[in-house]
């Protein structure tokens, strides 16, 4: 039991903090509007990193449905666990979504703006094209997969330092492709706090734009997938 309520409040807190940073940058009558997008993206990475120390040895600090199954099918992963993880990622996605609506609640009253209502939730392209913007998905997780799948092949690194290496990857991708589509590279991260902006009771809200939705699903599997057997095709 103690690995699902690990990931689940795992990702309620990185969903807290993430999109948390997103409302305080980009909402009206927040102290630190006009933040940025550096602010923004640092603090991505922090919000994986921090859950990451926390739940590490809990649960393996997952909270990615598209890394659980990725692991899963290159078989450092029980594949009973794989449902209950996933169920406590999207769980602890939407309820993360929630709480940053409650503790954000003045500053969406005080904003128009639909768009930026809906980003604080979850993901959108900057060019609308499905086919690309898949691609962007999945080029971003498969470094991230990639990557901590790599992390492995040195021995002397600490589990400390490897935390703060997973950050300094999220920092990397969401600096480098952030710009296409938002880099949700996890499907629990946009399609849990999506639902959640769906049925609360958000001033002027607007649409949730669940045609978007099958970007942030299917291109962090693709990724995922790819990364874990390309990995475990080369001949370390």
């Amino acid at each position: 039991m103690l690995p699902y309520i690990a990931e689940f409040l795992g990702t309620m807190i990185l969903i807290i903090l993430g999109d948390g940073v997103v409302a305080n940058v980009n909402l009206n009558k927040s102290g630190m509007k006009g933040g940025g997008t550096v602010q923004i993206t640092i603090a991505w990475g922090l919000a994986v990193m921090l859950p990451a120390c926390i739940f590490g040895t809990a649960s393996g600090a997952s909270f990615n449905p598209a890394l659980t199954l990725a692991l899963a099918i290159d078989g450092s992963f029980a594949w009973s666990m794989v449902p209950g993880y996933i169920v406590a990622q999207f769980a602890g996605a939407f309820v993360g979504g929630a709480v940053v609506y409650l503790l954000f609640k003045g500053q969406f009253d005080a904003t128009e703006d639909q768009a930026a209502k809906l980003g604080v939730f979850c993901t959108a392209p900057s060019v609308p094209n499905l086919g690309l913007n898949i691609f962007s998905e999945a080029v971003g997780t498969f470094i991230l997969v990639f990557a901590i799948k790599g992390m492995a092949n040195v021995p002397e690194l600490t589990d400390g330092l490897g935390k703060f290496i997973v950050f300094g990857i999220i920092v990397s991708i969401g600096m480098s492709l952030g710009g296409l589509t938002g880099y949700a590279i996890n499907p629990a991260r946009d399609l849990g706090p999506r639902l959640a902006h769906a049925v609360l009771p958000i001033k002027g809200k607007g649409s949730s734009n669940w045609g978007y939705g099958i970007v942030p699903l299917a291109g962090p599997v693709i990724g995922a997938v790819a990364a874990v057997l390309l990995f475990g095709a080369i001949p370390w």
